[in-house]
C-alpha cells in the first residue's frame, strides 16, 4: 500500500514540477496561473524575476524531494515506506497551517482561477493526508 502511494504522490508531484519548469502559464498542476498576482507580476520586471525565480526554486526543492522518495521507494523496507508515509502526511498537513489560510483569502478575494481553486486545493491535500496515513497503518 505505502509503495503505491508514493508512487502515486511522485507522479502527481512530477506533473506540478514540470508545470512550474516548463509550462507556468498553464492552470493545471498548481501552476502559476492559477494565481492573478502571477500575471500581475508581469507589469514589474523586478517582481516577476523574483516570482519566476521563486517558482523554480520551488520545483527544485519539489525535485530533490522526488528523487529522494524515489531512492526510499527502490530501497526501503515495509518499516522504512511506512515510516516514510508517516512522515508524508505530518509534512504534507503543515499546508493548513501555513499556505492554506493565504490561498484561502486569495479565493475569497477572488484572485485565483477558476473560481473556488483554494477548497479543490484543499480538498486534494486532505486526500493526500489520508492516503499517506492509511498507508502508514495497513
Amino acid at each position: 500500500m505505502a509503495k503505491i502511494v508514493i508512487l502515486i504522490f511522485i507522479l502527481l508531484e512530477s506533473a506540478n514540477v514540470l508545470t512550474l519548469y516548463f509550462f507556468p502559464e498553464s492552470r493545471y498542476a498548481n501552476s502559476l496561473s492559477v494565481f492573478h498576482a502571477w500575471e500581475k507580476s508581469k507589469a514589474d520586471p523586478e517582481m516577476h524575476r523574483f516570482t519566476r525565480y521563486m517558482a523554480n526554486w520551488v520545483a527544485g526543492t519539489k525535485l530533490i524531494f522526488l528523487f529522494l522518495l524515489a531512492v526510499i521507494l527502490w530501497t526501503g523496507s515495509e518499516q522504512t515506506l511506512r515510516l516514510t508515509s508517516a512522515v508524508m502526511a505530518l509534512t504534507i498537513a503543515t499546508f493548513f497551517w501555513r499556505m492554506f489560510p493565504l490561498v484561502r483569502q486569495m479565493g475569497r478575494e477572488s484572485e485565483l482561477s477558476p473560481a473556488r481553486y483554494d477548497r479543490l486545493l484543499g480538498w486534494m491535500i486532505a486526500a493526500m493526508i489520508a492516503a499517506f496515513v492509511l498507508a502508514a497503518v495497513v
